[in-house]
């Protein structure tokens, strides 16, 4: 079994202080990996969506705070906050460590953040992994509108006030008659910083994917896990990457049953 111990770190770099750390070890390409907006590290790990540790045991894991997320630097300018400028962190990083090549992913943001470093990788990309990517090209625009109000909503009543309202939203199909994706939820905003958040909010609304014609010039192996139910990371744009992506395996969990074959589909894709 490869090393397993996470060593943390801190790369500044293009204005902001990133924090990341490394698991594991092998000889196959490292695997970066970017967590979903209002999520960090810490989160990611407490409420995994998929289990990366097995990974360790093949190639290093490669978790940070994307800036304004968790122990990074916070955003103060909005316009710093889209995927592609989360890109370029995550490209800065992988120079850092001195990586020739890698497997890049992540979920939601994570997964945007993805799409746009390969673009630029190129070459340097040996897999790609989307997990639930998120809204994109002209259904993004609704998605920026709730932003702004959640930005608002976070400085004038605090997290709690997005909870509750979270709350009461249907989830996911995987998650349907629990209340699991609540509790997810709940743990990703409970202890954040009003100020942080609101501004990770504004950021999100400058992000976007790259163009479908960009996109499919990515020849990359890729997978990408999605659910169904969930408009702010909705069918069609899995749907979407699956017609534009000409090496690209996707993967709709409808069920719990569906969901939880993703830590395998995962693991079964890195190996072959």
């Amino acid at each position: 079994m490869g090393r397993t111990i996470a060593v943390m770190a801190q790369l500044t770099t293009r204005g902001f202080d990133l924090v990341y750390d490394v698991a594991g070890d092998g000889s196959h390409s490292p695997l970066l990996w970017g967590h979903g907006l209002t999520s960090s590290r810490g989160i990611a790990a407490a409420y995994p969506l998929i289990d990366l540790k097995p990974v360790e045991a093949d190639r290093p894991v490669v978790r940070y705070d994307a800036r304004g997320h968790g122990m990074s630097s916070v955003i103060t300018d909005a316009s710093k906050g889209s995927w592609a400028e989360l890109a370029q962190d995550q490209i800065a990083l992988i120079d850092h460590l001195g990586y020739d090549q890698v497997v890049v992913g992540g979920v939601s943001m994570g997964a945007g953040t993805a799409l746009h470093a390969a673009l630029e990788l190129r070459d340097r990309l040996d897999k790609m992994v989307l997990v639930i990517p998120p809204t994109g090209w002209e259904e993004r625009a609704p998605q920026v509108d709730l932003y702004e109000q959640m930005a608002r909503v976070v400085e004038a009543r605090g997290p709690k006030a997005l909870i509750a309202a979270s709350a009461e939203m249907p989830p996911p199909d995987p998650f349907v008659g629990t209340s699991e994706h609540a509790d997810r939820r709940a743990g990703s905003l409970g202890s954040a910083d009003p100020a942080r958040l609101a501004a990770c909010f504004r950021g999100a609304a400058f992000a976007d994917l790259p163009s479908l014609e960009a996109i499919a010039s990515i020849a990359t192996p890729t997978l990408v896990l999605a659910w169904s139910g969930d408009p702010g990371h909705p069918v069609s744009t899995a749907e979407r990457l699956g017609e534009a992506l000409p090496n690209v395996h996707v993967s709709i969990a409808s069920t719990r049953a569906d969901f939880d074959t993703w830590t395998d589909q995962l693991h079964t894709f890195l190996a072959t």
